[in-house]
């Protein structure tokens, strides 16, 4: 049994709990592959998995949860795949900020030619994100108008773009002048700087002439969500998705009938890939619009896998810009 280098916790905590040292590396077995990364992607999730909010199934353990690479060996049963093939996963769990892993094969999607690594890291889990929201969570529709929180973010800019592509009129909430900018020109019609706002749902309003938005997605969490519920339409629908503010205070399910018989759900990428058609669908329809030139990810920061608690630091602070990722040589 072989090593590889890993970022990974012994405890959960801050940024500082991340460390850079070495896991066993097991051979592939039966219907598996051994992938050799070469971009990693940094997601807001790897956040919670080392604070513990989403606990780890033991530690010490890898962070990440998405990555790109090439096929290095493979495991018994395994059909599908070659060595040499570029490959990238984003539903394998945590483990990913490593030099290489084992990975099911079911949960790998070939790379197709137009797109490269560092694109594949920094686009498969957020745009299958995307796509499940706006095609399958709610599916959104020419001259609809939606409310998006954190505009400017890597799951924000691409759900902007496609939803320019699809004729949707997006509002969306940013947290400086400079990130309004950028969300503007990826496809954000209306961007709203949340902190020179004191009420984002009466600009919503406003800007609907008082219909409000038949959908908000949010991903802030606890600092958005009674502003995300305020601006929706009756018969509107929060698409609650992450907690980068912490988690929403407990719902009074009789607030969703004072505010229009509104629905409210929480959902995961997990349960929208359940079974490798719909992960390969959905992965397909992401690399498809890359090769396109419809989503071209905003790769704002790049990190080596040494620093990582640099790179937590600066997803948590909001100091970000689009999609980061960690690059190995």
């Amino acid at each position: 049994m072989t090593t590889t280098r890993a970022a990974l916790i012994r405890a959960y905590g801050g940024p500082e709990v991340l460390e850079l040292g070495t896991l066993e590396l097991a051979e592939a077995g039966p219907g598996e592959v051994l992938v050799r990364h070469t971009a990693i992607g940094l997601n807001y999730i790897d956040t919670y998995h080392r604070s513990g909010l989403y606990p780890l199934p033991a530690l010490p353990h890898a962070l990440g949860v998405e990555a790109a690479g090439v096929v290095v060996a493979l495991g018994p049963n395994v059909s599908g795949f070659e060595l040499g093939q570029r490959v990238a996963y984003a539903t394998a769990g945590p483990g990913a900020y490593t030099d290489a892993r084992v990975v099911r094969a079911d949960l790998l999607v070939p790379i197709p030619e137009g797109v490269s690594d560092e694109q594949a890291a920094a686009v498969l889990l957020k745009g299958m994100t995307v796509e499940y929201l706006i095609r399958r969570t709610h599916r959104v529709q020419k001259g609809d108008t939606v409310l998006w929180h954190a505009a400017a973010g890597g799951v924000g800019l691409l759900a902007c773009q496609w939803l320019r592509h699809l004729g949707v009129r997006v509002i969306g909430t940013v947290g400086s002048a400079e990130k309004a900018k950028l969300a503007f020109e990826h496809g954000c019609d209306v961007p709203i700087v949340y902190t020179e706002k004191a009420d984002v749902s009466a600009q919503v309003r406003e800007l609907t002439s008082g219909a409000g938005v038949s959908v908000a997605y949010d991903s802030v969490g606890r600092s958005t969500f009674q502003s995300s519920l305020r601006a929706l339409a009756p018969r509107g629908l929060l698409v609650s998705f992450g907690n980068a503010s912490g988690k929403p205070d407990p719902v009074d399910v009789l607030a969703l009938a004072a505010h229009g018989s509104l629905f409210l759900t929480r959902p995961t990428l997990h349960h929208y890939t359940r079974d490798r058609a719909e992960l390969l669908g959905s992965a397909g329809a992401v690399f498809e619009l890359v090769g396109q030139g419809v989503l071209h990810p905003l790769i704002g920061q790049r990190f080596a896998l040494s620093d990582v608690r640099r790179a937590h630091e600066a997803l948590e602070s909001r100091q970000t810009l689009g999609s980061s990722v960690i690059l190995l040589g």
